[in-house]
């Protein structure tokens, strides 16, 4: 059963219709002000979906796309298909390895099988990285909380401040960043949450939305206050940092939202633990440092437009109702790049689903010595 509720329902961030034909997925992009289901029914859907950002987070995205692979071979199973497929999808978000890690495995088992067999064999191994995923961040979060609780026995609360989204929305259940919160939650322990608002999209609000579904005190901020609270003299207001990765380098360089480099030089001159917390599949073995990781640039009218709800001041007449708003012209040059690069030296602990370790090679071979090279 998940772990993760809405409206106290148990359910997932995205889940296979019952007549094994589509996937219906919590379309991210209308939270927190609407909860909505959309139904993949095909590539291109899997393909929009992830690109739109209707998923997100990096280890949905590359379940969503195993999905995306099972759906298009439910239409064309042969190898020209497939090929396209894995191409499709591949092509949709450039950063985030769990895409391209999870496309790799399911090429793995298809290629060998006659076309026929593959719809079936697609379906199957998609819903077997789904509870794999489910499985990791449950482990992440249990090894998480044996660095939080001491940090809360101390204390005798835990305030942790974190960044983007990287709860269960962001994975199939339980969460990264936010699964070492929620286990220290269930386990009785006074938690209480700094969700960074991480404009230009806003994925803090998706973070508050989901704390609050699971009752876990937070309180959102504006990003550039981050600092201020890291730095607060005599009365400390955060006791460490945890965010999730879109891609861990062989040598522990990470790429996360864009602004966690920021929150980590912080976190250091403060001196307060910065933990990152992903499953291997967020490991990238063969990268060998952050430099060689590409950086994806998103549309700019992702800080030209902001998108919220209009407030009428006539709500029995006109009842709020979801609007955009222009904040530059529509040629004002802007960049947005959607992510940056941690460095290792910056990283206190990365908690995995075998462990935790130090943001190092010799580290991250320690946990999973089958990449460790001779």
């Amino acid at each position: 059963m998940p772990a993760m509720r809405v409206n106290n329902v148990p359910t997932r961030s995205l889940w296979p219709t019952t007549d094994a034909r589509a996937v219906a997925i919590i379309d991210q992009t209308a939270l927190p002000h609407e909860y909505r289901i959309h139904r993949l029914s095909t590539l291109a859907d899997a393909a929009h979906a992830i690109r739109s950002m209707q998923v997100r987070g990096a280890p949905l995205i590359g379940v969503t796309a195993a999905y995306g692979l099972a759906l298009a071979m439910r239409q064309q199973p042969d190898d020209a298909a497939l090929d396209s497929a894995v191409a499709t999808l591949g092509a949709t978000r450039p950063t985030a390895v769990n895409l391209h890690w999870a496309l790799a495995r399911m090429l793995e088992k298809l290629r060998p099988r006659p076309p026929g067999e593959r719809a079936d064999a697609a379906w199957q191994e998609a819903a077997v990285l789904a509870d794999e995923d489910a499985a990791q961040c449950r482990r992440i979060g249990e090894h998480g909380l044996a660095l939080l609780r001491p940090l809360a026995e101390e204390r005798g609360r835990l305030d942790i401040m974190t960044h983007c989204n990287a709860g269960w929305l962001a994975t199939v259940d339980h969460g990264t960043a936010l699964a070492p919160v929620y286990a220290a939650f269930d386990a009785g322990i006074d938690v209480h949450v700094w969700v960074s608002e991480t404009r230009p999209r806003n994925q803090g609000l998706l973070t508050a939305w989901e704390l609050r579904q699971h009752g876990v005190p937070h309180t959102v901020f504006a990003d550039n206050a981050a600092g201020f609270l890291l730095e607060r003299q005599g009365n400390r207001a955060v006791d460490a940092v945890i965010v999730g990765a879109d891609r861990i380098a062989a040598n522990g360089d990470v790429a996360n939202k864009v602004g966690t480099y920021l929150k980590a030089l912080a976190a250091r001159e403060a001196g307060v633990p910065f933990f990152v917390a992903a499953p291997r599949s967020t490991i990238d073995f063969e990268c060998a440092s952050g430099t060689n990781i590409p950086i994806e640039e998103r549309s700019g009218d992702e800080l030209r437009v902001i998108h919220g709800v209009m407030i009428d001041p006539s709500p029995v007449e006109r009842p709020e109702r979801l609007s955009s708003l222009r904040l530059l012209p529509a040629d004002e040059a802007v960049a947005n790049p959607a992510f940056d690069l941690t460095p290792a030296h910056l990283i206190s602990t990365i908690i995995t689903e075998r462990g935790c370790t130090a943001a190092t090679t010799d580290g991250l071979h320690r946990l999973y010595p089958e990449h460790a090279h001779a």
